[in-house]
């Protein structure tokens, strides 16, 4: 039997400093002419994706990229082809954008798109883009209630919008009891609330989700309803979220914490390494970090931070706005 050929594709995802996303038209004469996806194309023998990258945006629509980094990659079977597609973000270019091949363009807010049909191959992409660039693990177990909860209100206040309710130390009841009250405070905001390890919870109190341990991860057979990330270590539990379609994964830990004395981590070497091999969700990086690691994370290729304890020490004084 051969070997099912794969057409190897770079594909930019432009994104405004409001947030706001670009898609283009597939003009008439190609496969799934008017369909809209993520401008870019095939690499070229010889190319890296990214000297592909910026080759096709300068022959599609006349700019330069200047800032682009690596983030997805999906690897999708049509009818027609089996595409590798790798997705850059591209946050800074020169030149305006206009049409060189027939092509319509439009700007798009994350989770409001206003055309369609998009290409299946980048709908992964579309619900990556509503992911923050921080995302907040609760800390009541070292700061105590009523204080994380204040904390949480000034920092809602501040623009964070998700956060992961992880108590482990709490009982059934009190979590569910905290749970309703994060979720009550959160709403109001737009904030998403996603609980650790609490599926069958997390829809009872009409949460947007939940976050799977690694251990859970594991052993989990279909992915759960709403929001699912999951914390990982290594591959194999990085392979186990893109197999379940997960959301999102939180890789770690790449310094010492407080909360894994005597772990060197792995560093942002380590963590470019594994999430280089490429993964269909996007990534975050814990561990002693913070919203001013951001830059350093997405160089490296992650989403974003996550972050245990920094949200609550700043009270988001960084002035941070999430997606």
């Amino acid at each position: 039997m051969s070997e099912t050929k794969i057409t190897h594709v770079a594909a930019g995802v432009l994104v405004r400093p409001d947030g706001q996303f670009l898609l283009g038209s597939r003009p008439e004469g190609k496969a799934y002419a008017g369909w809209w996806e993520f401008p870019g194309g095939k690499i070229e023998s010889g190319e890296t994706p990214r000297q592909a990258l910026d080759r096709e945006l300068h022959e599609e629509m006349g700019i330069s990229v200047t800032a682009a980094h690596p983030w997805l990659v999906q690897t999708f079977t049509y009818p027609h082809a089996t595409v590798r597609l790798n997705f850059f973000k591209v946050t800074a270019w020169e030149g305006e954008l206009h049409s060189r091949e027939a092509q319509s363009f439009a700007w798009q807010w994350p989770g409001a798109l206003t055309v369609g049909p998009v290409l299946p191959a980048n709908t992964p992409i579309l619900r990556g883009l509503e992911l923050p660039p921080l995302l907040a693990f609760s800390n009541v177990a070292e700061l105590g209630i009523p204080t994380w909860l204040a904390r949480l209100f000034v920092c809602l206040q501040g623009g964070l919008r998700w956060v992961v309710l992880r108590e482990p130390q709490l009982s059934a009841v009190d979590y569910a009891t905290l749970a309703r009250q994060v979720i009550d405070m959160a709403g109001p905001f737009g904030a998403r609330v996603l609980l650790h390890d609490q599926a069958e919870l997390a829809a009872q109190l009409g949460a947007d989700g939940v976050h799977l341990s690694a251990r859970t991860l594991l052993q989990t057979a279909s992915r759960p309803e709403g929001w699912v990330g999951a914390s990982v270590h290594n591959a194999a539990e990085l392979a186990k979220a893109a197999e379940l379609g997960l959301d999102y994964a939180v890789l770690g830990t790449l310094h010492p914490t407080p909360s894994h004395p005597g772990r060197s981590g792995i560093g942002w070497p380590g963590f470019t390494d594994l999430v280089s091999q490429g993964w269909p969700l996007p990534v975050y990086g814990i561990g002693g970090l913070s919203i001013k690691d951001l830059p350093q994370a997405e160089a490296a290729g992650a989403q974003g931070v996550a972050a245990l304890r920094a949200p609550w020490q700043q009270g988001l004084q960084d002035r941070l706005v999430s997606g």
